[in-house]
């Protein structure tokens, strides 16, 4: 994208703006959001941004909001206007102006582990199930997912490594043995068919040199869940809050579930901190997984030995 960015004919406050972003390495995906965004303010100016005042971004925001745009993309808007402000235009004054919209945020549709089994099942070929059951066993996002290697794998650690995640972050996901008996069944067969490679994706989309899309990922969810009977509305996030709530209702500390989620908000401190064998340990936190703190979850055992069930992988799966 951003080779696009260059040599298309642009503006000099527009390549200011690419190279500000640029230089902190935001991901493609934000720059393309963030020109869009300053783009819609430059419209509805009708001249360049570098030249709005603040009773421009307060006619906008108004017209924003009583032309009925939803409010997580009123404040996306905010973002890049801010940092248009904030950064490009060194104009803090003006970043000031621009208010974020609250709004209710509804609690995500989560699947029992009934229902995790059955759209597993409802799969129409290994990669799928293989892909589905990573992202339910790790908790990992769709993109995530999709940019997995096969050195990603550590059997030697039991670990998933996941570069370059939300936020341009390196963390390890959790690996069961059943989740990793799985992909070495899709490894085979993926060697029989030609689009395996040691040093390739390990979900490759339509082209070997390419990884499978996050729009296949959701159409596969989708489609799963309309064989499987699921009625909820299912998309690949659906897996990862699964993944989370499962956890919860089984016990485990909800601070180690923030660190194997890689949230950016911990539990405030408390006192016990640091002394029971489920808490987030400062190595934890920095992306070095304790071995101590995360094998009861590997384990299964004692208090969380359901925690193997439903964090790793389903037993349907591993009959098919």
């Amino acid at each position: 994208m951003n080779d696009e960015l260059s040599t298309a004919p642009i503006s000099p406050l527009r390549r200011r703006l690419i190279d500000d972003m640029n230089m902190r390495r935001f991901s493609p995906v934000t720059q393309r959001n963030y020109i869009r965004d300053v783009g819609r303010f430059a419209s509805f100016l009708g001249r360049a941004p570098d030249t709005a005042t603040a009773e421009d971004l307060r006619r906008f925001q108004i017209e924003q909001r009583e032309t009925g745009v939803p409010a997580p993309t009123m404040n996306s808007i905010i973002s890049a206007l801010r940092f248009l402000f904030t950064h490009t235009l060194d104009r803090p004054d003006l970043a000031r102006k621009l208010v974020r919209v609250t709004h209710p945020r509804n609690l995500p549709i989560v699947l029992s582990p009934d229902e995790v089994a059955r759209l597993l099942n409802a799969t129409t070929c290994l990669k799928h199930q293989a892909a589905l059951s990573v992202a339910y066993g790790a908790g990992l996002r769709v993109a995530e997912v999709s940019a997995l290697k096969v050195s990603d794998i550590d059997s030697e650690r039991m670990l998933l490594r996941i570069e370059r995640g939300k936020g341009g972050r390196y963390r390890n996901a959790m690996l069961s043995a059943d989740m990793l008996a799985l992909l070495r069944q899709w490894w085979k067969v993926g060697r029989q068919q030609g689009v395996m490679h040691p040093k390739g994706w390990l979900f490759p989309g339509i082209h070997a040199s390419k990884p499978i899309s996050t729009r296949q990922l959701h159409r596969i969810v989708v489609e799963a869940a309309r064989a499987a009977d699921i009625a909820k509305r299912v998309g690949p996030h659906t897996l990862r809050h699964s993944f989370a709530t499962h956890l919860l209702e089984d016990g485990v500390d909800i601070r180690v579930i923030q660190v194997l989620l890689e949230t950016a908000s911990y539990c405030p401190r408390t006192l016990d901190r640091g002394q029971d064998s489920l808490s987030v340990p400062p190595a934890l936190r920095r992306g070095g997984y304790d071995q101590a703190t995360i094998e009861p979850l590997r384990r299964g055992s004692g208090r969380h030995r359901a925690t193997r069930r439903i964090a790793c992988s389903v037993a349907g799966v591993d009959a098919a």
